[in-house]
């Protein structure tokens, strides 16, 4: 019997044993699955579907079962770069981001073979369909309506495969650079254009402004000339009535000392009786209340102002000069014309009477009765 016969025993049973280990270990931990938060497995037994597995650890037959992972979040696919021509035949490029995200793992893994290509695909074809249904403004300004549109266009197919699509963006859409330029032009016309009209808006707005400042100064200036016109008439006008009553009062002084010394030439004459006129009278009637100790001032009487009418104050405006015209008003009025009492004066002086000769006294007498003592 060899001695080595037990010892090689040892060693194969050893082997046998290290080998069965391992064998056990490899079929635990094929047999075990563990599934993160965020995930679904489907799970296949010598290929055929069995379930979905859960978040947490399940147990699978070892060695003849395969899992299939299934991201349960939303997830992000870029959309390649298009080129489309749209309804006014303008050629454009354009890509978009697709947001998806599965809701049913058995259906993403029984009706398609890859989920993520598939609407990658499909949203590649129906971004170029709606930009060929579209204007070219409209692919530039529509950006939501475009966005809108493929979403719609998804929903349909994806929900088939268990897929939904939360949101589509069109990142860029470009036109081709023949057209960019045309719209730069475009543009850029249309800039110059508005800027033009609003430089002619100011100016007309300018010239409208300036023209009411000119009209509003001339207004101005012809009412400062009109009222200028009218406080010189009325400083004329007064001046000439100052100037009337003054050379009237200086007038009446005049014949009244004329008429003394003519009454003083009389009395020196051979006649005894003779007839003074009753303006004369009068004159001197009224003279005599201004004098000072005089026998007609001494009965506490003063001589009137006359007055102006009311048309007439309101015409010369001599409202605010009360005090100078009543001053002129204080002196005396001559109740005829001084032509006519120089010619009285003179036809007395010569012995012209009308009546025969009196006495002195009769004189005296009839020259009081003829005095006139209205003021």
């Amino acid at each position: 019997m060899d001695p080595f016969l037990p010892l090689q025993a040892a060693e194969s049973a050893t082997i046998i044993g290290a080998v069965l280990l391992i064998l056990a270990v490899v079929t635990v931990a094929s047999s075990i699955e563990i599934v993160n938060a965020y995930e679904k497995r489907a799970l296949t037994v010598f290929g055929e579907y069995r379930k979905l597995l859960e978040p947490g650890i399940s147990f699978v037959p070892p060695f003849v079962s395969k899992t299939y992972t299934f991201d349960m979040r939303t997830q992000t696919l870029d959309v390649p770069r298009q080129e489309a021509i749209t309804r006014d035949n303008s050629p454009v490029t354009a890509d978009a981001v697709v947001y998806i995200k599965v809701m049913d793992a058995k259906k993403a893994f029984l009706e398609v073979d890859d989920y993520k290509k598939a609407v990658s695909n499909l949203a590649q074809t129906t971004l170029r369909a709606v930009l060929g249904d579209m204007e070219l403004d409209d692919t530039l300004n529509k950006r939501q309506q475009i966005n809108a549109k493929i979403r719609t266009e998804l929903d349909e197919p994806t929900d088939e495969w268990g897929i939904r699509v939360e949101s589509v963006e069109v990142r860029e859409v470009n036109p081709s650079k023949d057209v960019q330029q045309a719209m730069e032009q475009q543009t850029s016309a249309e800039r110059k254009r508005r800027a033009m009209i609003l430089e002619a808006q100011g100016e007309r707005r300018s010239a409208i402004e300036k023209a009411e400042g000119d009209k509003q100064s001339n207004i101005i200036r012809a009412q400062g000339e009109k009222q200028s016109q009218i406080l010189e008439a009325q400083g004329d006008a007064i001046s000439t009535v100052l100037r009337a009553r003054s050379a009237e009062a200086m007038g009446e002084r005049a014949v009244i000392e004329k008429g003394m010394e003519t009454l003083e030439s009389i009395g020196q004459g051979e006649s005894t009786t003779f007839v003074l006129p009753q303006e004369l009278s009068s004159l001197v009637g009224r003279y005599g209340k201004h004098l000072t100790g005089s026998d007609v001032k001494a009965d506490g009487e003063s001589l009137d102002a006359l007055e102006f009418d009311a048309d007439t104050r309101e015409l010369l405006g001599l409202d605010d000069i009360e005090q100078i015209i009543s001053q002129i008003d204080q002196e005396a009025d001559i109740s005829g014309t001084i032509d006519e009492i120089e010619e009285q004066a003179e036809a007395v002086k010569e012995g012209e009477t009308s009546a025969g000769i009196k006495d002195p006294d009769e004189v005296v007498e009839d020259a009081a009765d003829d005095i006139d003592f209205e003021s």
